[in-house]
């Protein structure tokens, strides 16, 4: 635990941070995770909800939540997924 009063403040902020970027990767997985599920049924309505993931991810990029490569990584899987 954290013992002089800039640790704790530090501490504060790092859990605020945290809960922000999980409540982001917690979006764009959700998502991927329905167009993969929907892929092996529906391709048509998984391609519907490829923009939608890939929009989630780019905003985790930008956030600083993703890194770029990891990003156009989660992308690429995501059209390939939908056009197998």
């Amino acid at each position: 635990m954290p013992i002089t009063k800039n640790a704790k403040k530090a501490h504060r902020a790092s859990l605020v941070k945290k809960a922000s970027n999980d409540r982001v990767t917690k979006q764009y997985k959700e998502a991927s995770k329905a167009v993969i599920k929907l892929a092996k049924t529906s391709k048509e309505e998984a391609k519907k909800l490829v923009s939608k993931a890939q929009a989630l991810i780019d905003k985790a990029t930008k956030k600083g939540v993703l890194k770029k490569n990891t990003a156009s990584r989660k992308k690429s899987l995501l059209s390939r997924v939908t056009k197998a």
